[in-house]
């Protein structure tokens, strides 16, 4: 199991995340109070998404030996706050030397990328206070 800590002290609303090899910061914007010195959380989730979808796409084509040169994946939000939905949008650019087929196959691969399925899939989120 992987395991993320996450700590706030006094900062309006500077907060580090730290795995067992790295640290980052979030924080939010001025407009609500933060400082903006790193990504707001959606953000974070956004780039997990992104990040996530880069990585299979590379792994893939690299496996297949095929002329993928670059991906861009551009991550985006739709809240319904009546429906209590969120809809994530996501758009990929591929280029390198790649034919149809093999452009649609990494567009069907982009779905097997881990972050896509645990976001795809019911969460359950456990808490307890220790």
């Amino acid at each position: 199991m992987k395991k993320i800590t996450a700590h706030i002290g006094a900062a309006h609303y500077k907060t580090e995340i730290r795995s067992a090899t790295n640290t980052i910061i979030s924080d939010e914007p001025e407009s609500v109070g933060g400082t903006d010195l790193g990504f707001a959380p959606d953000e974070l989730l956004a780039s997990s998404l992104a990040a996530c979808t880069c990585i299979t796409l590379r792994m893939y084509a690299d496996r297949k030996e095929w002329a993928l040169h670059d991906v861009i994946v551009e991550i985006t939000f739709e809240k319904n706050t009546e429906e209590n939905k969120t809809n994530i949008i996501r758009s990929i650019q591929l280029f390198g030397d790649l034919d149809n087929e093999q452009k649609t196959t990494l567009l069907n691969i982009a779905d097997k990328c881990p972050m896509h399925k645990l976001l795809s899939n019911p969460i359950t989120i456990v808490t307890d206070l220790k």
